[in-house]
């Protein structure tokens, strides 16, 4: 099998990937994506002060398994000398890609100028590339947006930028952070990055179902597709397959397995805390789901969550057959 594309020298297979997402693609979560055909891992964004500090809840969001590669550290920082140092210190752990992202809309981060508010800097973001890819030895890549806002789109010109000064690829969600999540990406700008430079590009935003993986590639001619929110309770798109595609059956033994391996990572307590918000994804096109969540979130044990599902299942289940 041939490799889909290079990151400079690091081969990928296949072309989908789980958008790095806080509390959401956690290892074990990464883990369950990569069985199903993920074709590499990002850990949870982290930030460079927590590097810099050596903060303990940092490194452990940089945990990862072999079995992930090519795995892809991501940080977050204001500081384009801070960043430096502080990716030069995580490069020891092993990881196979460094990215920067200039893509998180969230306003304590964008806000402070790192994330999304790089954007309005690229200057800063020439002397950032310029010193990183100068000072690791793996490839550097960047997560962007379209710009700051609708009268600075200035994707071409920041992914100009990045491959000038050595990133070996470019992922582009196509809105720009003023639009949050609001509005619909646009697809014809991360085609317009793809033809304006020669390093890969993956392409983000509004990929919600195998129609629009292929269509997202029509469109952009991309090297890869990266899903975020729709790929939560949902690992089955990286098989190509479609929620209503996938049996009452699968879900609760997915369900199960996923929880599992939460309280094998974090812990029986902490897992079923943290898989809560897994579990009401995985009920998304249920009938009646919206009835089933508000259990779903005050359950206190795996035990419960599992029998709140399967209930609900075979109630409507039966209801359907009748």
């Amino acid at each position: 099998m041939n490799p889909s594309f290079y990151i400079r020298n690091v081969p990928v297979y296949g072309e989908l990937i789980l958008a790095p997402m806080a509390g959401f693609s956690d290892m074990p979560y990464r883990l369950i994506c990569r069985r199903f055909g993920m074709s590499m891992s990002y850990t949870e964004v982290v930030s460079v002060s927590g590097i810099v500090w050596n903060n303990k809840k940092t490194f452990k969001l940089l945990d990862f398994k072999e079995e992930e590669r090519p795995v892809t550290f991501q940080v977050v920082g204001n500081d384009e000398y801070q960043i430096t140092e502080a990716c030069k210190k995580i490069e020891q752990l092993g990881p196979d890609i460094i990215d920067i992202n200039m893509g998180c809309s969230v306003s304590d981060i964008a806000g402070k100028g790192a994330g999304a508010g790089m954007l309005k800097h690229p200057s800063k973001i020439s002397k950032m590339f310029n010193n990183l890819t100068g000072s690791l030895s793996v490839p550097v890549t960047g997560k962007i947006r379209l710009g700051w806002d609708h009268k600075t789109r200035n994707y071409l010109e920041v992914s100009r930028i990045l491959e000038e000064n050595g990133a070996s690829l470019i992922a582009v969600h196509g809105r720009t952070r003023s639009q949050y999540f609001s509005g619909a990406a646009d697809w014809d700008a991360i085609a317009e990055v793809k033809q304006s430079v020669k390093i890969p590009v993956i392409a983000n935003g509004d990929v919600r179902s195998v129609a629009d993986i292929a269509e997202i590639k029509k469109r952009t001619a991309c090297d890869g597709v990266m899903i975020g929110r729709a790929a939560i309770g949902h690992p089955w798109i990286f098989q190509y397959k479609d929620r209503e595609n996938i049996s009452g059956s699968e879900k609760i033994e997915m369900i199960r397995y996923h929880l599992d391996c939460m309280k094998e990572y974090y812990g029986h307590a902490i897992g079923v805390v943290l898989f809560r918000k897994h579990a009401v994804k995985y009920i998304v096109g249920l009938p009646k789901a919206t009835e089933l969540r508000p259990y779903i979130v005050r359950s206190k044990s795996a035990e419960e969550i599992i029998s709140y599902i399967a209930a609900h299942l075979n109630r409507y289940s039966k209801h359907e057959a009748a």
